[in-house]
């Protein structure tokens, strides 16, 4: 049987220890939403619930080898979501208790770790694809991708037709996939970014 038609329990476990890719990329779809959940249900930003549940699948890449045979991989990935959702609250309190005045973001106060390094560059050629965009599609994307608008949403803010909209958008996808594949070598990065989902 091809290993694609077989990603439960154990088996998605199994290969995920073994640094399956395709298994990796089963997991994210599974179970980004859950963790996206968890992080919100804490933090109430979305844009802190995204960036953890980056760095949650990140570790998750990261970490796969080192789980047990009888990992409970639901229950982890709850367990790594909550602790780094509340490390952002307590770096969050900290800034404003020290009324840092350098106009970092928690973030400066993070270790420099393998996973902050990863997730560091590929949003930095991320964000660069996203400003070659031509102005609409940028705006587009920015609207529907970033902020979560659906078409009709953003057509009816742009002025545009919901069709033009989606135009746009597969135009900007397009474009911010095709530049981040060449100018990055983090392909694990890349889908924790969901730039390669099927």
């Amino acid at each position: 049987m091809d290993k694609l038609d077989d990603f439960t329990g154990d088996n998605l476990l199994r290969l995920l220890r073994e640094g399956d890719r395709d298994a990796f990329r089963e997991a994210y779809n599974l179970y980004r939403n859950k963790v996206y959940s968890v992080a919100l249900k804490i933090l109430r930003e979305k844009e802190d619930a995204e960036e953890v549940m980056q760095e949650v699948m990140l570790k998750l890449w990261l970490s796969a080898g080192s789980l047990k045979v009888d990992s409970n991989l639901e229950a982890w990935l709850k367990t790594i979501t909550r602790n780094l959702s509340y490390n952002v609250l307590r770096r969050q309190a900290l800034e404003a208790k020290t009324a840092v005045n350098r106009g970092a973001d928690w973030r400066d106060f993070s270790n420099e770790t393998e996973e902050h390094v990863l997730l560091n560059e590929t949003k930095k050629v991320l964000y660069d694809a996203i400003e070659k965009l031509p102005p609409q599609q940028k705006l587009v994307y920015q609207l529907c991708h970033q902020q979560g608008l659906k078409y009709e949403e953003a057509a009816r803010e742009l002025n545009l037709s919901a069709s033009t909209v989606q135009s746009y958008m597969k135009l900007a996808i397009r474009s911010v996939r095709s530049y981040v594949t060449f100018h990055s070598d983090l392909p694990v990065a890349l889908i924790i970014l969901g730039l390669l989902k099927k």
